[in-house]
């Protein structure tokens, strides 16, 4: 037998016990607050990643209009329509296409 092969005394295992639950507790606390962190990092990318899917609404354009262009940004979708050799501007709000204004354009 060596010197590290020697009984520990009834105190000393009994403090080993107590440093071995403390470290198992720690480790285990350690380790749900690391999955519930990975948890949540990847429940707001899942749930962000997902297209939402788009309304099902339409948008009313004077008769006989004809749309020249198109564009998107900041919520808004605008189009340039020519109504009876006329120009307009129509703006409209892109999740609901409530109009938001128009825009008669005169050379």
């Amino acid at each position: 037998m060596t010197a590290d092969d020697k009984p520990l005394d009834p105190q000393t295992a009994r403090l080993v016990a107590k440093v071995r639950r403390l470290m198992l507790v720690a480790s285990l606390t350690t380790l749900v607050a690391i999955a519930a962190v990975v948890g949540v990092i990847g429940y707001r990318i899942f749930r962000e990643a997902r297209p939402e899917r788009p309304p099902d609404v339409a948008a009313v354009l004077p008769a006989g209009a004809k749309v020249l262009s198109s564009a998107i940004g900041e919520g808004r979708i605008a189009l340039m329509i020519e109504v009876n050799g006329a120009t307009e501007l129509l703006t409209f709000d892109l999740n609901t296409l409530k109009p938001l204004g128009r825009t008669r354009l005169t050379p």
